[in-house]
């Protein structure tokens, strides 16, 4: 059994309406998708504000007095600038014992820069830097500068800085205690000195 075909003439009549439908669709649907991609596509391209974040940044010290810190934003995060006593530099030493990394030998070139791997974790002793976010949860330790017992600190606290989160200390070198949430030391950033009042946080060429 054979079936008639149905063949549409070649000289069959357009539907202008529908035509002109059709043409309308796709030209509003071409503009969504165009209306669509451009943000998309805007995403890459990095804003000022991102350029900035990532640039080093300078900062006088000229004002401070031992004892005084400063806080700045680099890459988006804090960064504290802590001028140290001449009483809380001596103490550094005898805390070693206390100390889960005394040393700074865990993830050095994370960080702690080579010209950082000292002692008092500096270029200068009395000027200590160091990226202000704890290593166990990215929480922002608080300052605890002032010696002797206090909540949720020992007895014999040496002053430093304590994060409220789950409690990790560290010293005034950014050293974190034993047995503390926290499994590494504070981050000390790429920084070096333009001169005497003035410090670059972010580079580190002539350091």
């Amino acid at each position: 059994m054979t079936q008639a075909s149905h063949k549409v003439p070649l000289s069959a009549p357009i539907d202008k309406d529908k035509r002109n439908w059709i043409v309308t669709t796709c030209a509003v649907g071409g503009a969504g998708v165009a209306a669509v991609a451009v943000p998309f596509v805007s995403t890459f391209q990095p804003s000022e504000r991102a350029k900035a974040a990532g640039a080093a940044v300078e900062v006088d010290i000229s004002a401070m007095k031992p004892g005084e810190k400063l806080t700045v934003e680099w890459r988006g995060k804090p960064v504290w600038i802590v001028k140290r006593t001449p009483a809380q530099l001596a103490e550094l030493p005898k805390l070693d014992s206390q100390l889960a990394d005394p040393k700074s030998e865990r993830k050095p070139d994370e960080l702690t820069p080579k010209y950082a791997r000292n002692d008092v974790r500096s270029i200068k002793p009395e000027i200590f830097v160091a990226v202000g976010i704890c290593s166990h949860l990215g929480c922002s330790p608080i300052d605890k500068f002032q010696p002797g017992a206090q909540p949720s600190l020992p007895d014999d606290w040496e002053g430093g800085f304590l994060c409220p989160c789950h409690g990790s200390t560290f010293d005034l070198a950014g050293r974190v205690y034993k047995n503390k949430p926290a499994p590494d030391n504070l981050e000390v950033p790429p920084h070096m000195y333009l001169s005497d009042a003035k410090l670059l946080i972010g580079e580190d060429k002539k350091a």
